[in-house]
């Protein structure tokens, strides 16, 4: 596997397992506590990036924000959302942008296959939604 993914959480502990778990699966992955610096590496080229993790509570803005400005900026990045929130429900303009629930994992994952199986098959889509 040669794609990048992204993940985006300003929880170290989190983001840095995560990040250990998807680099073993194979994955080049670029990580970061605020969605500014990781919306500057995209636009440095960021790679390959095929698929976002996005946290939704973060310091420098909420994730559903976060995800409505890079999928306008990059229309074929797909997104998980890894939320540490029992009640989080997705916005209407996130579903009707191809999000559903299948796409939201609540944390702290127990097994984080599904998480990295979901983003290989979002991956492999080619960027269509």
């Amino acid at each position: 596997m040669t794609d990048w993914i992204l993940i985006v959480d300003d929880e170290a502990m989190i983001r840095e397992n995560l990040k250990a778990y998807l680099e073993d699966e194979g994955w080049r992955v670029a990580a970061f506590e605020f969605v500014a610096p990781a919306l500057d590496w995209l636009r440095a080229g960021g790679g390959a990036c095929r698929v976002c993790i996005m946290d939704m509570r973060l310091p420098d803005m909420d994730g559903n924000s976060a995800i409505r400005i890079l999928h306008q900026a990059y229309p074929d990045l797909e997104f998980l959302i890894h939320t540490g929130s029992s009640s989080y429900s997705l916005p209407e303009d996130l579903r009707a942008m191809g999000l559903d629930d299948s796409r939201v994992y609540q944390k702290p994952l127990a097994d984080m296959a599904p998480l990295a199986a979901a983003a290989q098959r979002l991956a492999a889509r080619g960027g269509s939604t």
